[in-house]
């Protein structure tokens, strides 16, 4: 499989600070079934909110955009999608699933996603070779990589791209899928909204594996898994 180019640079898109995404929410947003959180935690996340740009990819994901531009992500669909990732999850032995977080928001709910599920947590660089270089003594051999913005977390994209390696992605309203096999519609720039899906993914996964009941929670809690930022952070 050919690598594909560089994606346009991120500057191009609008990131919701992360007070602002928290308080916003949209009552209006039809939802039809229960959801796997009330409604209400979800939007109170921000998990709905997208960015000021869009691409056709994720056209299929956006609900409505809002007068100040914003576009506002399908919660049902993203709800919908934390099932379908949870049951392909669950089919692989635990430390061949890898999941990848560059940005800092993304890196403490990837380090307790890890710790619930048994995965194997990338965070901060990812070393070019990592999977693709097998004369790199640390080289990594998954069966399935999530990665929390396919645009921070490119070169594990491209390199589990080349070698056939099913990617999973949390997926913003500016977001493509090159390389992209499984997409989970999300707001993957706020600290809260990061939480509350990896959160919520690791308590599917380990449902469907039966190390959780139907209706079980893990012990950790959605604050666990959020980011705690100190003044220089």
């Amino acid at each position: 499989m050919a690598v594909p180019p560089e994606p346009p640079q991120e500057q191009t898109s609008f990131e919701v600070p992360e007070e602002a995404a928290a308080a916003r929410t949209e009552p209006e947003i039809p939802v039809v079934g229960e959801l796997l959180l009330p409604q209400d935690t979800l939007l109170s996340a921000g998990i709905h909110i997208g960015t000021r740009m869009k691409t056709k990819d994720m056209t299929a994901f956006i609900y409505r955009v809002r007068p100040d531009g914003l576009f506002v992500l399908d919660v049902k669909k993203t709800d919908d999608r934390i099932r379908i990732a949870a049951k392909f999850l669950a089919r692989f032995e635990p430390q061949k699933i890898i999941a990848v977080a560059a940005r800092l928001y993304g890196r403490e709910p990837v380090r307790r996603f890890c710790e619930v599920t048994k995965a194997t947590p990338i965070i901060g660089r990812f070393i070019p070779g990592m999977l693709s270089n097998p004369l790199y003594a640390g080289k990594i051999e998954p069966n399935v990589v999530v990665v929390s913005d396919p645009k921070a977390d490119i070169q594990a994209v491209k390199e589990a791209g080349a070698l056939g390696i099913p990617v999973m992605a949390l997926c913003s309203t500016d977001n493509d899928f090159t390389d992209v096999d499984m997409v989970i519609p999300t707001n993957n720039k706020g600290r809260r909204a990061l939480a509350v899906i990896y959160w919520l993914l690791a308590r599917q996964v380990l449902r469907e594996r039966g190390e959780l009941p139907p209706d079980g929670n893990p012990t950790l809690t959605i604050d666990d898994f959020e980011v705690k930022l100190t003044r220089e952070e």
